[in-house]
């Protein structure tokens, strides 16, 4: 038997990109000091070709000679094995498209502590009790402390195996031994496979380990389920390969310090990819909530400037979200802009926008928006909110708190198209709003029973109508001309 050799390269920590010699900046990724030096194996180890042949993956190495399976015709392939395995937690299901499919790997990320393993515990305890067996690798807790958990959360635990390794390998042993529906590795960042001689965490052992467990997992038929960690910046931890990797990103986000966690649907093969969950974390574990718009807009106060209403699609999903916003005169040559749930290049364009058509001295004020409840708004049907609360609190005027808008806005100050018009008014209507405004150019919304439906052309009408004094319409198109 051939002894294994090995070699030493220099790989970067941030994208992977191997060379042959140090250098100070990445060729691939531009990071600067984040090449190091590593002693890599040569060939594979004969425990990881018995393994490999073990656990039905498509192509062995037995007896120094690859075995490779033979194509199969397209329409020949079975596809009874796509069908979706539902976790028993509603809002889990309705992210991934109905559940787990077998033989695909999903990968769930997010900040420390946010309860990615807690769901997972969770998810574990439900499919468990559907009669299905559920393999947990951990590779950063200790079994222990995961059965107290488990305790506290009224996890039963039957049918649920756990095991406290991160070594590939010894998990495709236990799959092979166990046959289970659902296996579930906490965390990724702890995986390694025995063949590289990189420590835990590298981008290396992170590509590797995770390829050698998706292999396994459809060889086996088995859906695999990895969870990951987030840099400082909110991206997935590991290689920018991780996620090609994978059939299905998942992302949990969230205020630590807060209740609502939010489970957004980054990739997915096998279901949508813009549908969100939400979640309330309790002392008995993560709770779905069915009605989310109650939820965000619940503690909203009454006729208090700086804060409107925006209606937003998450999916098959519409949410009335409140959008506040706070503004100061500066004493800075440039003011300061922070926002919190919404992109900053929506929030400059939108400030340009009202200092331009609505000419709202924005340039001498620092200003600070955020989307209560800690949800990250994407769709630019959000713009009109944003606008309405920005100009609310710099004309210190509250916005009509029986109006919910939605609407993107153009350059040139007009409101243009937004998808899904009449499922936005009609969640205005179920929360009780009695006007919703949404642009002229969304078209026809049908009939919506007692909520009344304005259409606004412009920012500029759509300040007027909603930032109104009760005694009439302000009669000019000047935000400033109505303060005086």
């Amino acid at each position: 038997m051939a002894k294994n050799s090995t070699k030493t390269q220099f790989e970067c920590s941030s994208c992977g990109r191997t060379t042959a010699k140090w250098v100070g900046k990445c060729l691939e990724c531009g990071e600067w000091n984040t090449v190091e030096e590593r002693v890599a194996r040569v060939g594979s180890s004969a425990r990881s070709k018995t393994r490999m042949d073990r656990s039905g993956v498509g192509v062995r190495a037995i007896g120094g000679s690859a075995v490779v399976e033979a194509p199969i015709e397209l329409t020949e392939i079975p596809v009874d094995g796509t069908a979706h395995m539902a976790t028993g937690i509603e809002e889990l299901d309705r992210v991934l498209g109905g559940g787990f499919v077998a033989g695909a790997t999903v990968l769930l990320a997010g900040d420390p502590g946010i309860g990615k393993s807690t769901l997972l515990l969770q998810a574990a305890g439900a499919i468990a009790e559907s009669g299905r067996t559920v393999l947990y690798a951990t590779g950063e807790e200790a079994l222990e402390q995961i059965r107290i958990r488990a305790i506290r959360l009224g996890v039963k635990g039957e049918r649920v195996f756990m095991v406290g390794t991160g070594d590939a390998l010894d998990i495709a042993d236990h799959i092979a031994q166990l046959n289970p529906a659902v296996v579930i590795v906490d965390s990724i960042q702890t995986a390694t496979h025995p063949d590289l001689d990189s420590p835990a965490g590298t981008v290396s052992q992170i590509r590797e380990s995770a390829a050698y467990l998706s292999a396994v997992a459809r060889g086996s038929h088995t859906a695999l389920i990895l969870s990951g960690h987030v840099t400082k910046d909110g991206s997935i931890a590991g290689p920018r390969v991780l996620e090609h990797q994978v059939d299905a990103v998942l992302q949990m986000t969230g205020d630590k310090g807060g209740m609502l966690r939010m489970l957004h649907g980054v990739k997915n093969r096998f279901g949508p990819t813009d549908e969100i969950g939400v979640f309330e974390m309790r002392e008995e574990g993560l709770a779905g909530i069915s009605d989310p718009s109650h939820v965000f807009i619940q503690q909203r106060a009454k006729a208090v400037s700086g804060s409107a209403v925006a209606l937003i699609v998450e999916g098959t999903r519409s949410l009335a979200v409140e959008v506040q916003a706070l503004a100061t005169p500066s004493s800075l040559a440039s003011p300061r802009r922070v926002a919190n749930g919404v992109e900053m290049s929506r929030v400059h364009l939108i400030t340009a926008v009202l200092a331009k058509h609505v000419r709202l001295p924005v340039s001498n004020h620092d200003l600070v928006i955020s989307v209560t409840g800690g949800l990250d708004i994407k769709e630019p049907a959000a713009d009109l909110a944003i606008a309405l609360a920005i100009t609310s609190s710099m004309m210190d005027r509250p916005v009509d708190d029986t109006v919910a808008v939605a609407g993107e806005i153009g350059l040139s100050g007009e409101l243009r198209s937004i998808p899904g018009a009449d499922r936005r008014a009609l969640e205005a209507g179920r929360l009780g709003f009695a006007t919703c405004m949404i642009p002229d150019a969304a078209g026809d919304v049908g009939k919506l029973g007692s909520v009344k439906v304005v259409r606004p052309t412009s920012i500029a009408e759509a300040v007027r109508f909603a930032l109104a004094p009760s005694d009439g319409v302000i009669a000019s198109g000047s935000v400033a001309e109505a303060k005086r």
